[in-house]
């Protein structure tokens, strides 16, 4: 995991690292949406089509895109959550 960034949700994201790939692997055959809730500070694993249809529908085309890319290289999707900040912002990330 990378050091400090300019992106306060990526550092957010970097604390947690450890926890958030060890819920992943727990549930890794059904290849989860991770979420990082920043005030709640809970790690939450969904079912990709369960978390998809939560979305608008151009959240929905975005995410698709970014699962099918993720998943063909061996990575994960995690969302981080600022309340707070009203922000929500995925990245693509290598687990292993």
């Amino acid at each position: 995991m990378a050091d400090q960034t300019d992106d306060p949700l990526f550092d957010a994201l970097s604390e947690v690292w450890k926890h958030i790939v060890e819920g992943y692997l727990q549930y890794e055959d059904g290849k989860p949406v991770m979420l990082y809730d920043i005030q709640e500070k809970r790690i939450y694993a969904f079912q990709y089509k369960g978390f998809k249809s939560e979305m608008s529908a151009k959240s929905q085309a975005s995410l698709t895109e970014q699962y099918e890319r993720a998943v063909a290289a061996g990575q994960m999707v995690v969302f981080v959550r600022d309340n707070e900040a009203r922000r929500l912002v995925s990245y693509s990330m290598d687990y292993k």
